[in-house]
């Protein structure tokens, strides 16, 4: 009987046995019907899910895009072959001092800093002069008596007393380190433009000086000379006037010619000189 059934009438039998039976569809082939009565199914063996084909990444380097992204991802022997020898390579840096010595700065390995340019040295004759050390009428509270000469060695000045708390002060030059000395002296003797003979011991320090020189400008005395009791010591113009307010003789008191001229008028043999 069922052989000869119609095959439109087993198709509908199926669909209705679906209905009844939604698991037995679902095993039919029929899609799983919605709604809220719908049973849970429960498969012993799921399916694998299917899976998208996976796509591999080519090793022909030529599909890099070149260049950066080649650099990116490319070995260290195919950028060797890329870039020559020679190829411009960025400056390696290496921590050195700043010039103000305060905070860092980075300079190209191998490159020299710059010196600070230097200040060229001023020759001393060009040297302004001091107007500290010029001739002026000044205060005086010391107890010498008025044309008596005091000399200060350390601040290097020379004050002739005038009395009534004044006194003219002059800039002067002093012996060296190991040539100076204090004492009370007298002037002895007065000469224009003096002859210089200089001292055996003088030229013992100093062989290429001259033994004896005539008075005159180029003669280290000066345009005056007053000389302090026995000893060589004297006090006596220059030719040097740059020298005024240093250390710079062998023990003798130095003027400027214009100051020296000025003191010879002013003071007489016998006058006290008193260094300290």
């Amino acid at each position: 009987m069922f052989r000869k059934m119609p095959l439109a009438l087993l198709a509908g039998a199926s669909c209705l046995a679906a209905a009844i039976h939604p698991a037995a569809a679902v095993e039919a082939g029929y899609p799983r019907p919605q709604g809220p009565q719908e049973p849970q199914v429960l498969y012993a063996n799921p399916p694998a899910p299917a899976q998208a084909p996976v796509r591999t990444a080519s090793a022909d380097r030529s599909n890099m895009g070149g260049g950066f992204i080649e650099f990116l991802f490319g070995d260290g022997q195919a950028q060797a072959g890329r870039y020559p020898q020679g190829y411009p390579q960025q400056p390696v840096y290496q921590q050195q001092p700043a010039y103000d010595g305060r905070r860092p700065m980075l300079l190209p390995q191998g490159e020299p800093q710059q010196a600070e340019p230097q200040a060229e040295a001023v020759d001393p004759r060009q040297r302004p002069f001091d107007p500290k050390f010029e001739k002026q009428m000044v205060d005086y509270t010391g107890k010498e008596s008025a044309g008596t000469i005091v000399i200060d060695t350390p601040n290097k000045f020379l004050y002739l007393v005038e009395g009534n708390g004044k006194a003219l002060r002059y800039g002067v030059g002093v012996g060296k380190p190991g040539f100076t000395w204090a004492g009370v002296k007298s002037i002895t003797a007065k000469k224009e433009w003096p002859d210089w003979t200089p001292p055996a011991e003088m030229l013992v320090r100093r062989p290429d000086l001259p033994r004896h020189m005539e008075g005159g400008p180029e003669n280290p005395l000066g345009a005056r000379a007053m000389y302090l009791g026995s000893s060589l010591y004297r006090i006596h113009g220059s030719n040097e006037p740059w020298t005024i307010g240093t250390n710079v003789s062998s023990g003798c008191i130095r003027m400027r010619n214009q100051d020296v001229i000025d003191l010879y008028g002013r003071v007489n043999v016998g006058a006290k000189v008193v260094v300290l």
